[in-house]
């Protein structure tokens, strides 16, 4: 079956529509030799190109004009140039055949040799959920609901708009496996991040995890393109904005509101308790020890007491007759020693057969000044 009665054939080839790139055009014979002979009449003298007499060209002239004609078609034919941030890639006869570094290379005619010349140092964006000019700035730009729309793993709705860069390591893949390169690296970074979303809760995405998607999706993105083969790097997914949908963001800021306050509240509180507990255990170990102090206390002087007694008692056993008056005495001048004592001799009211009446409470009264001077 003829290329052209293929779906996908016609003028693309066995590649439908041809692999995306650039190369040079085939140039038009006729015109390039109309050009030649112009060129060579304004160079050759006399401005016709007349050899001597005016009966033509001369075999020299001849042999000039083929040369210059031939260099010049050798130069187009045979030869491409690859600027430094592409790399050739040269098809014979439609199959690969080889790359060709940035300078000048050489080639076969066409169609025998076709080169195209794709970049592979450019960096290139792709944006999902937003169109527009600013379409590289949160917020700007027009937004695409059915690209950004997505459903977390907690059964909530995220609107997410990112981009992802990437450039070409691979130019054979890239040309000829893809049919449209950026509309298969959107289509596969949509999905990435659907199924990353899908797996996660909506809370770490909108708060603190968001470099934990972008590498999830990288990596993602990359396995996916590597099975393709198609010939693309990923080298970064930056999320642009990360927000609830436009008609419930209200009540989720005052939800978030509301949790702060919660956060707030709760670490007020520690504040608190990291100062009081510490008060309260030092307040603890304080009478902890002043207990324990008390009972060494109490036990040494209970322990000294029984050693005395024990001691006391040894006298007793040797001599109880002397210790127990002992024990008196000691007993008696404990008891009186701090006291005003008034001792009467019951022998002489007997003796005289009158109990003597003595003023007692006189006798135990200092004598002041002022009677003592007018005595």
């Amino acid at each position: 079956m003829p290329w052209s009665n293929q779906p996908g054939g016609g003028n693309g080839g066995p590649w439908g529509q041809g692999p995306r790139g650039s190369g040079p055009t085939p140039p038009d014979l006729e015109e390039l030799l109309r050009r030649s002979q112009d060129r060579l009449k304004q160079i050759l003298p006399g401005g016709g190109g007349r050899g001597i007499g005016g009966g033509g060209f001369s075999p020299l002239t001849i042999i000039i004009i083929l040369v210059v004609v031939a260099a010049f078609l050798g130069y187009n034919f045979f030869t491409f140039r690859v600027q430094p941030d592409e790399l050739g890639v040269v098809l014979r006869f439609g199959a690969y055949h080889r790359q060709a570094q940035p300078g000048l290379n050489f080639r076969l005619p066409y169609p025998i040799d076709i080169v195209y010349t794709p970049s592979v140092t450019r960096v290139n964006r792709v944006t999902v959920g937003q169109v527009g000019e600013d379409t590289g700035t949160a917020g700007l730009g027009r937004d695409i609901p059915e690209e950004s729309l997505m459903l977390t793993g907690d059964e909530n709705i995220v609107d997410i708009d990112f981009s992802v860069f990437w450039v070409i390591n691979n130019a054979e893949n890239f040309l000829f496996n893809m049919q449209d390169p950026e509309g298969t690296v959107k289509a596969v970074a949509e999905s990435a991040m659907r199924e990353v979303v899908g797996r996660s809760n909506i809370q770490p995405i909108l708060t603190g995890a968001r470099q934990t998607v972008e590498a999830a999706v990288q990596d993602l993105m990359q396995k996916t393109l590597d099975e393709y083969g198609a010939g693309v790097l990923i080298q970064q997914v930056q999320l642009q904005k990360v927000d609830p949908p436009a008609q419930v963001i209200d009540s989720f800021r005052d939800v978030q509101a509301a949790r702060a306050d919660l956060e707030r509240a709760q670490n007020e509180a520690q504040t608190y308790a990291n100062r009081v507990v510490p008060e309260a255990r030092g307040r603890v170990a304080q009478i902890t020890q002043a207990a324990e102090a008390y009972r060494e206390q109490t036990v040494a002087e209970a322990t000294g007491q029984t050693a005395r007694f024990v001691k006391i008692y040894d006298e007793y056993r040797k001599a109880p007759d002397v210790t127990r008056q002992r024990m008196y005495l000691e007993t008696m001048e404990r008891l009186f020693g701090g006291t005003d004592k008034i001792i009467l001799d019951t022998g002489m009211g007997q003796a005289g057969g009158v109990v003597p009446y003595l003023p007692l409470n006189e006798l135990t009264r200092k004598p002041s000044p002022t009677a003592g001077g007018t005595r």
